[in-house]
């Protein structure tokens, strides 16, 4: 769909399309309403462009080399280091997990300060798992899982203890209206005579970020289906569950969940009585006025699509995984029908009233039609629709200056969005701020390095909370935010 055609559609007026701005040298565009994308204040945001300040660089200025090697920020912000892999300590004695992946923060009882909770990506033994505490384990051949971690209101560490162990590759997950954390395994493993698993995985598991004896015997959502699980949010409203699903062969799909009347309004301790098939399990069909379209990756920025949604006939995977019980190419006449797929569904965050989600990348050799280097996408539940709100653009030969691969997102509580990259040369936090300018705001300096994950603003605004995969860092970054640029120093440990 043209983006003149999704202007000229009806029953858009809550997302017309008011303008388009466009990074220079960072490769993303963006399109919709300024303030209803980006959650800023609409009539301030567009104060402001009428004033002529859009003139203003984007972000917070260039990013200063941090001297001790770790992470470059803008003058004037720093970080404390929250968390390291392998060298701070858990209340029980061990060391910390490695691999941090998503990650989401809660005001911390008292309202000084917040509690984290920090999923560990980890899918084989050695190193440092997370620990097999007693009654917080599901699965004693798995050594993933999450911990949590309290920090002041200035983001120092105070504690960090195990609240699941035993599960399998916890890469994203999601926050809940009702103050949990949802944990989710991104694979779809089964014991076999090599992996050492004693139980099926590739589901999703609550974690209590306040009371340890909450998460005792973890039990796996099940109703929620079992498949290479990236990120999830949840609808306050309705209380519907959107997932992402991170495979190929063939590529993943979007999912909502509507669980049973009898269940609302959900709350803790309501996902973990659901029974197995209790609810509804779909996958997301999208269409260019009533043309089916089989692939995400093909679509242009301020494309909008109708959405329906089809049945997944086997939730929990019992032979076949759930993306192949739809038509696969040529394969025709599955149970599940025809359904709408992106290579690498990553991300994703509930705002301004809908479902926001991110395609890694796309290229024509992993099956896609198109090629990208990132995608964000809106989904609107009231109006059945999704929108394409951002795009990376297919950069080969610039790794290191146009970013790529963008995975978790958060929007900030100061208008746009930072998403971490895992994609390849340098790794950065991309912010896009709520004018559609794009801008780098911290580069990963540490050598060997991986992608950066989990990014999430703490409840007063104060600190941007970020992780490093590997070596496995957590920070903890603080500065002028409400300047748009930043100035001064600051005399806490790796000023930026």
């Amino acid at each position: 769909m043209t983006d003149t055609a999704s202007q000229a559609r009806e029953g858009l007026s809550r997302r017309t399309l008011l303008g388009r701005g466009a990074a220079v040298g960072v490769g993303i565009s963006l399109t919709g309403a300024v303030g209803t994308i980006f959650g800023a204040d609409s009539s301030v945001a567009e104060g402001s462009r009428r004033a002529g300040k859009a003139k203003t660089p984007p972000g917070y200025g260039p990013l200063v080399t941090d001297p001790q090697g770790r992470l470059s920020l803008p003058a004037g912000f720093s970080y404390t280091l929250v968390a390291q892999s392998g060298e701070t300590t858990l209340e029980s004695g061990e060391k910390t997990p490695d691999r941090p992946d998503g990650t989401a923060n809660f005001e911390r009882r008292g309202g000084k300060g917040s509690v984290l909770v920090n999923n560990h990506e980890i899918s084989a033994p050695g190193g440092n798992p997370v620990p097999h505490q007693a009654g917080l384990v599901y699965d004693d051949g798995a050594f993933g899982g999450t911990t949590n971690i309290e920090v002041d209101e200035k983001g120092n560490r105070i504690r960090e203890y195990v609240s699941l162990a035993g599960t399998h590759n916890n890469c994203a997950g999601g926050k809940t209206p009702w103050s949990t954390w949802l944990t989710c395994e991104e694979t779809e493993d089964v014991p076999s005579a090599t992996n050492g698993l004693k139980q099926r995985h590739g589901y999703v598991f609550e974690v209590d970020p306040y009371d340890n004896a909450k998460n005792q015997d973890p039990t796996p959502i099940k109703a929620l289906g079992r498949y290479a699980h990236e990120a999830v949010v949840v609808d306050p409203k309705t209380f519907a569950l959107y997932l992402t699903e991170d495979a190929g062969n063939p590529n993943g799909l979007i999912y909502r969940y509507t669980p049973p009347r009898s269940a609302l309004p959900l709350r803790r301790g309501s996902l973990a009585k659901l029974g197995p098939t209790d609810g509804k399990l779909e996958a997301l069909r999208a269409f260019d006025y009533g043309t089916f379209v089989p692939d995400l990756s093909v679509a242009q920025v301020g494309t909008t699509y109708d959405v329906e949604w089809a049945a997944v006939p086997d939730r929990d995977a019992t032979s076949v995984s759930t993306r192949k019980q739809f038509d696969v190419g040529a394969t025709t006449g599955a149970p599940g029908g025809d359904v709408t797929r992106s290579r690498k569904l990553e991300g994703a965050w509930w705002g301004d009233d809908g479902f926001y989600f991110v395609s890694s990348f796309a290229r024509n050799t992993d099956g896609s039609a198109a090629q990208h280097d990132g995608q964000v996408w809106f989904l609107d539940p009231e109006e059945d629709t999704v929108t394409l709100v951002l795009a990376f653009a297919y950069t080969p030969r610039d790794q290191d200056n146009d970013p790529d691969g963008p995975d978790n997102i958060t929007v900030s509580p100061f208008g746009g969005v930072m998403l971490a990259e895992d994609g390849e040369g340098k790794q950065h936090l991309v912010g896009a701020d709520d004018r559609g300018k794009a801008f780098f705001f911290a580069r990963n300096e540490l050598p060997g390095s991986e992608e950066f994950t989990g990014p999430n603003f703490s409840h007063d605004k104060q600190i941007l909370f970020a992780n490093v995969q590997v070596p496995g860092h957590v920070f903890a970054i603080t500065g002028p935010w409400k300047r748009g640029r930043g100035n001064g120093n600051d005399d806490r440990g790796g000023r930026g």
